[in-house]
């Protein structure tokens, strides 16, 4: 087990990092060690050593002293003097494909929130368009990932030296889904249909012209059927073919927070008893996920948080469930994982600074 180490944050300016860097200072095993910021820097700010913290997201200043913490302008040779053991990238997924290699190859472990490093098939990986300057030591990067879903692949994360941390939509259809599947209860022919919905904050800070407020406010929309980039990460991770699942995201007009609601038909009759069975059984040691034997989840219950809850309901029958999954998509589906990955990694628990 790492007592502690030093952690960097590159993009902390956007919506997931500002929840990553609230959760690195104020987690027990990295008192007296806060990250290190670094990013794009323009000369004026640089020559005062930096971006305070506090005037990127002002939210983060406490009585610590967190907020006079500086974005730094980025360099390798910055991580490096400061002795850089994990760093987060919440950087584009071109820039992860990037940079990535390099931070391994000074020794740093990675533990990176965009898509970058995520699938292992290329015909999943094509939506991404990555076009890189090396394919060889691309491929022998990617076989170094471990995908990050610590209640699947708890045993590989533990040591790795780069995480990829999975998508929001897929963290919320992947932990209801793989259960099941594994158990052998689902009838794959039937075909799975996932449902799901999320808020405005999904789709990043930068604004477009169908994330601005006069579009999204009291509305609804459907969009990615059948192209959306998370669809190779349920394929992979659930063990599915592209027939057997049909996944449409949608666009709440919240700020934050995912619902999935995923419609499955049994190959025999199932029980109440025999279905929850499977899932407490699945998830027995992953305190990051929250099992509703009576009740269906809720946004308003997981928002803010960094638990993924689950319930389900079974018709009269006991042939036909829909099943309910819920997750800050800004925690548990990005940032909250991502420490969760860091706890697992470096030997600590698996839950500490994140309830």
């Amino acid at each position: 087990m790492t007592e502690t180490v030093q952690t960097a944050v590159v993009g902390v300016t956007g919506y997931a990092g500002a929840e990553l860097a609230r959760l690195l200072l104020h987690h027990p095993r990295l008192k007296g060690k806060p990250p290190v910021f670094a990013g794009r820097v323009d000369t004026e700010d640089a020559a005062r050593g930096g971006i305070p913290l506090a005037e990127i997201h002002p939210q983060l200043a406490d009585s610590l002293g967190s907020g006079t913490l500086r974005q730094q302008p980025f360099s390798w040779n910055l991580l490096t003097d400061l002795e850089v053991e994990v760093l987060f990238l919440a950087t584009p997924h071109e820039q992860s494909r990037e940079w990535v290699p390099e931070a391994l190859t000074h020794g740093i472990r990675v533990i990176d929130l965009s898509g970058a490093w995520r699938l292992t098939e290329a015909a999943n990986r094509a939506v991404y368009a990555f076009e890189d300057k090396d394919a060889k030591l691309a491929a022998e990067t990617q076989e170094q990932a471990v995908y990050g879903v610590p209640e699947l692949h708890r045993a590989q994360i533990a040591g790795a030296r780069l995480i990829a941390n999975p998508g929001c939509y897929a963290t919320s259809v992947i932990l209801p889904l793989k259960p099941l599947v594994a158990a052998g209860l689902i009838d794959l022919s039937h075909g799975i249909v996932a449902d799901s919905k999320s808020g405005v904050s999904g789709a990043g800070k930068v604004p477009t012209a169908k994330t601005h407020y006069m579009y999204a406010a009291d509305n609804l929309s459907a969009y990615g059927a059948f192209t959306h980039r998370h669809t190779g990460e349920l394929l992979e991770q659930i063990g599915l073919d592209a027939s057997e699942i049909t996944f449409t995201p949608h666009l709440l007009p919240i700020p934050r927070g995912i619902l999935s609601t995923i419609y499955v038909r049994f190959n025999q009759p199932q029980t109440r008893e025999s279905v929850a069975h499977v899932y407490h059984k699945f998830f027995a040691g992953s305190p990051m996920v929250r099992l509703y034997d009576k009740t269906l989840p809720q946004i308003q219950y997981s928002v803010r948080s960094c638990y993924a809850d689950i319930g389900f309901q079974l018709s009269a029958d006991g042939r036909r469930a829909v099943i309910v999954s819920c997750l800050d998509n800004l925690l548990k589906g990005a940032s909250s994982q991502a420490v969760q990955n860091l706890n697992v990694m470096l030997g600590w628990p698996e839950s500490e600074g994140l309830e």
